[in-house]
């Protein structure tokens, strides 16, 4: 097979159809980038001096420059729309346009959320008095027709959009975790109000999105966190009843203002409604979390795999941090064996890459990756090439 441009790469696999190698991705979202203290060894490692650009306060996680997506070829690069700024009420302390508030302990890699602005005893009326953010903001559409253009021209890889959570996680924010959960239990009325009024913004803000780029967007990046380690957050029942179908809506408008592939980052444990998943317009599914119960990569292949493409799964709970070189390539051929036959698979880390990997892992995942050629592509190959780590492959720290 001839080799392949980025874009026709990635699309490609998301189509279903063999692509020239599994296409990459590092960074294209905010759920598949790195934590800035994993991104300073990468940007020793290549000698590059460039101020850090957050592409999530929350997370710490990075837009990772373009020298280096470059020495790593990878095919994706995100666009990522603004929002109205945070308000600082401290250096480490900081509001969202949502009122939500965190701050950075010392001594940790991520924010703590400590001001949940709608938690307690609350009405609907509560709900609908809130000082929701203006979706409408002219900051939604900056620059976003201007980064499309240089991705086409300057890259050729394919432009995935980040679009704005559903209303799952945000309303998490809002009411704090418990009460979120004692809602379900106790008061779906008062979810519901809340849910809506979420996605009300939400919707609002990603057809501001859409309206500006969502016709040059190849893949629209959405996301809710629904899964724990070993099943879901919540009841099948209370998923399909009360989550469904906002999600419905979320997924449908996205199909109706853009030709891109709908991309859901939802972590842990979702097996069980991923058939759901499919039905309500979801054609990737990211990011794979491999350790957790029932998200065996072989067999979500076999089950969905003509209906749904798969986007990260090298695993970032054992491999990555705490792994050999050797494991992370051994974890990087298997993926690969299981996810990549036939199109469907985009691979990278399973969410963001953390502050205790290894740079010689985070190497060795893009570098091997590249390289190696699985078995049903081997044809013609001799015995042994394209195998394992080359010599002097991975640099060191040291």
């Amino acid at each position: 097979m001839s080799e392949m441009g980025h874009r026709e790469r990635v699309m490609a696999a998301l189509n279903h159809e063999q692509p020239d190698r599994v296409p990459l991705d590092l960074a294209s979202t905010r759920d598949s980038s790195i934590v800035v203290e994993g991104y300073e060894r990468l940007k020793a490692y290549w000698g590059i001096v460039a101020e850090n650009v957050l592409i999530s306060r929350m997370m710490r996680v990075v837009d990772v420059d373009e020298r280096i997506l470059r020495a790593l070829d990878i095919d994706t690069r995100g666009v990522f729309p603004s929002a109205p700024p945070d308000v600082l009420i401290d250096e480490q302390h900081y509001r969202d346009e949502w009122g939500v508030e965190r701050v950075h302990p010392p001594g940790s890699y991520y924010y703590d959320e400590v001001r949940f602005p709608l938690a307690g005893p609350i009405t609907v009326q509560d709900i609908a008095r809130y000082p929701w953010p203006d979706p409408h903001d002219p900051i939604r559409r900056r620059g976003l027709k201007e980064r499309v253009r240089q991705i086409r021209e300057e890259t050729g890889c394919a432009v995935v959009l980040n679009l704005p959570s559903g209303f799952v996680h945000t309303s998490q924010y809002l009411r704090g975790f418990e009460d979120w959960f004692i809602d379900i239990a106790s008061d779906r009325k008062l979810a519901a109000a809340l849910y809506d009024a979420v996605l009300e913004v939400s919707l609002a803000i990603c057809r501001e999105i859409l309206d500006e780029v969502g016709e040059e967007a190849d893949v629209l990046m959405a996301s809710d966190d629904l899964g724990l380690q070993n099943g879901l957050m919540m009841s099948p029942e209370a998923y399909r009843t009360l989550i469904k179908p906002r999600h419905r809506a979320y997924f449908q408008l996205m199909h109706d203002m853009s030709p891109g592939k709908v991309f859901f980052h939802t972590c842990g444990s979702v097996v069980d409604i991923i058939e759901d998943l499919i039905e309500i317009g979801v054609d990737v599914l990211h990011p794979v979390q491999v350790s957790a119960a029932g998200m065996d990569p072989k067999a979500l292949k076999a089950r969905y795999g003509d209906r749904l493409a798969f986007w990260g799964a090298i695993d970032t709970q054992y491999v990555l941090p705490m792994g050999t070189p050797e494991e992370v390539a051994a974890e990087v051929e298997r993926r690969i064996e299981e996810l990549g036959k036939g199109g469907g698979y985009i691979l990278g880390a399973v969410h963001n890459i953390q502050p205790d990997v290894p740079l010689e892992n985070v190497l060795t995942m893009y570098r091997h990756a590249r390289e190696y050629v699985p078995s049903y592509a081997r044809q013609g190959v001799a015995s042994g090439g394209g195998h394992g780590p080359q010599t002097g492959q991975v640099p060191t720290t040291s």
